[in-house]
């Protein structure tokens, strides 16, 4: 799996909303902070796929799928993709200390069904 060490931002933390919906400052941190640290090629393949997800939080209160919309953004932003292209994902959230925030993932091409369920088959 890839691993950023980044601290996931809710969607809550992201917008600003004042009658409109507005990116706040915290996003435009986050986003450009996961730009830098993701690698620059990260193979995703060209038909539908699957994804695993694991977002490590200091915040025990954090939902499971908190970061999932801000993070998930940035990778269709980055490696130019459609997240429809998603058929089927794995969200996993750790509790970690204050400042060992992390997000992980790891892209499975339809091909690799087998392989997706394996690894959250050894997860769960």
């Amino acid at each position: 799996m890839i691993e950023i060490k980044v601290k996931p931002i809710s969607v809550n933390e992201a917008y600003i909303s004042n009658g409109r919906r507005w990116k706040s400052d915290k996003y435009k941190s986050f986003k450009r902070s996961c730009a830098f640290l993701l690698p620059n090629r990260v193979d995703v393949p060209k038909e539908s796929f699957y994804i695993v997800y694991e977002f490590g939080f200091s915040n025990v209160l954090s939902d499971y799928d908190g970061g999932l919309k801000n993070f998930q953004d940035v990778l269709q932003e980055k490696y130019n993709f459609d997240d429809r292209m998603i058929l089927g994902a794995y969200i996993q959230k750790k509790k970690v200390n204050k400042g060992d925030e992390y997000i992980k993932f790891k892209i499975f091409s339809q091909d690799q069904k087998q392989e997706f369920l394996q690894l959250i088959s050894e997860i769960i």
